[in-house]
């Protein structure tokens, strides 16, 4: 554990990225196996189960340190993270640890079965035991919250550096739904276990936003470009006659979609098809607020499948009959992809909507000139896209985020000038700070709330805001500040649609802070009707 909490230490103490990749190196070196593989679980957001509720443990740490509950909450809206607070308000110790990071993550798997008096003592005893950053890591490994700026990225280059494995091995390998619990550290790095390996995704290829002109690209000719579909990314698989469909998210959502079951009957073992999850219905796209509700359901009930119906919108061919294609040039793969849809298309040209196999094609489209294809990008919203992606046809499908082959070229955002009228503080070096807002719009001479934003401003910025907020606080609601109608700001989002579930009657996409307007009167911000009329 004190291993583990120095690694921690060291790369939440650097932004530079070479020396975080050095400590995971040197670390990964060092290490046990059984830590090594929690240390990879861990910081891809494969934690253990908690096994005991936030609201306890604020309740028992209160109980040892004697501070009141009330300045606990007030002290953790400041601080901004529930596991530094706790580590800050105990007893101060010098004591160290000598459990090892694995013996941790073991007892705390077994005390899930605990009843509620176990659970207390466990943990009082090990704040106890451990130092301040002990603690801390101990209260990160407990809540989940492991935000340390560490990307899956540069942690599978520090375990390639280790090992030396090719690091797009690794990556392929740290996909799926492997845990501590159901692997090893030499499984998961160096062995190619037949069973794991069958439902596995490839690591995804993303794509950067244009940068400057488009023209600057080069060579019209050498693209090829498509609507950026605004969904759910996934890979669909289908391996020795099972399916499996994996979200961007590295989570396995087969059970969400099952009516892409039909893959099994009409796509050839060993396939995997990049796309994207979309609400599709009599022939058209829903929006992202329809599929929403599909999203986090347990079960989906025939009224759910009726009412939201969805496809895979094919952009890309990983795997051909068991044959990994990810090194063979773009237009080879989507040739082999759009025979595929084609001879699908062909088999159920009689077959109704409904009987058909929900699988449609992302149109591909070639332009004589950048202009040409500004054009079809303007008509992104009537087609229910978000912009276009641009790809060269020479390209192979990569790992990660890579510059110079994938680029994506969104339409120009929404945007109104909205009223600031609540306020919390941040999280991290942010905490002491009031910086995500609440924003209205008029309606019948009141501001209606429609959105919330905390990104857009520079630090200077906020610090002014902040400094006003504190003047003109009207009330408090526990960390909320309702403050005096007055500043306006631009709003940008990428998305917006109707929702019963707001009160303002619409849901946006990505809302952030484009510009404080100094010089508009809050009379003259935007009307709840001017944002309605933005609706598609």
């Amino acid at each position: 554990m004190k291993q583990f909490a120095e690694l921690i230490r060291t790369i939440d103490g650097t932004n530079k990225t070479n020396l975080k990749v050095a400590a995971l190196t040197s670390y990964f070196k060092v290490a046990s196996d059984d830590d090594k593989l929690w240390t990879i679980a861990i910081l891809s957001h494969r934690r253990p189960k908690r096994p005991v509720n936030t609201t306890l443990m604020r309740e028992w740490a209160t109980q040892i340190s004697g501070v009141p509950m009330w300045l606990f909450e007030e002290s953790y809206h400041i601080v901004g993270d529930l596991a530094e607070t706790i580590a800050l308000i105990l007893p101060t110790s010098n004591e160290s640890s000598d459990k090892s990071l694995s013996q941790i993550i073991k007892e705390i798997i077994e005390l899930r079965s605990k009843d509620e008096s176990d659970k207390r003592d466990y943990l009082q005893t090990n704040w106890l035991q451990l130092n301040y950053y002990e603690r801390f890591v101990f209260n990160k490994i407990l809540t989940g919250g492991f935000r340390i700026g560490v990307s899956q990225k540069l942690m599978t280059r520090a375990l390639a550096n280790a090992t030396g494995i090719d690091k797009d091995i690794l990556a392929h390998k740290l996909m799926g739904s492997w845990t501590g619990e159901n692997t090893t550290f030499q499984e998961l790095v160096y062995e190619d276990n037949e069973v794991a390996m069958r439902g596995k995704p490839y690591p995804f290829y993303l794509a950067y936003a244009i940068e400057g002109e488009v023209n600057e690209l080069g060579d019209v000719s050498q693209w090829s470009a498509e609507h950026k579909w605004d969904g759910i990314r996934s890979q669909t698989i289908i391996r020795s006659g099972e399916l499996f469909v994996w979200s961007r998210g590295e989570e396995l959502v087969t059970d969400k979609y099952p009516e892409f079951q039909k893959f099994i009957d009409v796509i050839p073992d060993g396939t995997v098809i990049d796309g994207e999850i979309l609400p599709f219905k009599d022939g058209l796209i829903m929006n992202f607020n329809d599929l929403q509700t599909r999203i986090g359901r347990k079960t989906v009930g025939k009224k759910l499948l009726k009412d939201v119906p969805v496809v895979i919108v094919a952009y890309d061919l990983l795997e051909w009959k068991g044959e990994d294609l990810r090194d063979q040039p773009f237009e080879k793969r989507r040739a082999i992809l759009d025979q595929l849809v084609l001879d699908l298309n062909k088999k159920e040209e009689r077959l109704s909507q409904e009987e058909k196999t929900p699988l449609l094609l992302s149109e591909t489209m070639s332009f004589n000139s950048w202009q040409d294809m500004s054009k079809e990008r303007d008509l992104a919203r009537e087609k229910r896209s978000e912009g276009l992606m641009i790809k060269r046809k020479d390209s192979p499908y990569l790992v990660g985020r890579k510059k110079g082959d994938w680029w994506k070229w969104k339409t120009d955002p929404f945007s109104v000038d909205a009223v600031l009228t609540y306020a919390m503080r941040g999280h991290g070096r942010r905490a002491n700070l009031f910086t995500d807002y609440t924003f209205g719009l008029w309606q019948d001479g009141e501001l209606v709330t429609f959105a919330k934003a905390y990104s857009g401003l520079t630090d200077a910025e906020f610090r002014k805001v902040d400094a006003w907020i504190k003047k003109n606080t009207l009330e408090r609601f526990g960390p909320v500040r309702s403050v005096t109608p007055h500043h306006v700001f631009e709003i940008a989002f990428e998305g917006i649609a109707p929702s019963k579930r707001h009160k303002s009657g619409v849901a946006t996409r990505f809302p952030r802070i484009v510009r404080w307007r100094k010089d508009k009167p809050m009379e003259e911000a935007n009307t709840l009707d001017d944002l309605k009329a933005l609706i598609p």
